[in-house]
Parts: structure tokens; C-alpha cells; sequence
């Protein structure tokens, strides 16, 4: 049980860090809202993560 704990550790910190290189800080903003709103079983505020990391993945409109 505790490899899996630090596989799953190992796992979220690695995705962190990829979000941070790839969308900055606004990603971490994103993925922290989605997080926090599944946590808590806010619709609101997991949807508002969701949006924000849509947002980032698409891109500007051309």
C-alpha cells in the first residue's frame, strides 16, 4: 500500500510539473480549481477548472 501512495505521489507531482512547463501558471490555476472542486463536490468550481484548462489546451482563435 504505501508504493502505491508514493507511485500515486510521484504520478500527480510529475503531472504539476508538466502543466507548469507547458501552460504556466495559469494551468497550475486551472488544474488547482479543478482539484479543489472535485475535493469539495463543488460543480461550480470544478467546471471553472475545467474551462480554464480547455481554454489553455485550444488555444487562441484563429
Amino acid at each position: 500500500m504505501p508504493t502505491l501512495a508514493l507511485l500515486s505521489a510521484a504520478f500527480v507531482v510529475a503531472f504539476e510539473q508538466l502543466v507548469q512547463w507547458k501552460y504556466g501558471p495559469v494551468g497550475i490555476v486551472g488544474l488547482l480549481l479543478l482539484t479543489v472542486g472535485i475535493k469539495a463536490k463543488s460543480p461550480a468550481v470544478s467546471s471553472a477548472g475545467a474551462v480554464v484548462l480547455a481554454l489553455l489546451m485550444t488555444g487562441p482563435a484563429r
